[in-house]
């Protein structure tokens, strides 16, 4: 599916293909909030540590194909495929931005 991200969404995920935490942490406002599988991750240098621990501990690939937006958030639905459990599957990432960055990320089934 052929869509148009806002920037600092499009920069998240390229930034992710390419396995860079500094460019994914980047991304972010410096007070920053991610939730993922049941944890929260506060602040740039969190958020840093979550991406390079989840880098290290999969391999993996997302796809985004879907965007919509409710209220403040845009939720990007994406297929990701590794070597995870329950690979293949289907995420919804929750976005809420401030300007150019990512203020908030919760990644949910």
């Amino acid at each position: 599916m052929d869509m148009t991200l806002p920037r600092p969404i499009a920069d998240y995920f390229a930034a992710d293909k390419g396995q860079d935490v500094g460019a994914i942490s980047a991304c972010f406002t410096n007070a920053a909030t991610v939730k993922d599988e049941g944890n929260s991750y506060q602040g740039r240098d969190a958020i840093k540590q979550w991406k390079a621990e989840s880098s290290q501990k999969y391999t993996y690939s997302v796809e985004p194909f879907s965007i919509a937006v409710e209220g403040e958030q845009i939720i990007v639905t994406s297929h990701l495929v590794g070597d995870f459990p329950g690979s293949p599957l289907d995420l919804r990432y929750f976005f809420i931005l401030d300007g150019e960055k990512i203020a908030r990320l919760e990644i949910k089934l």
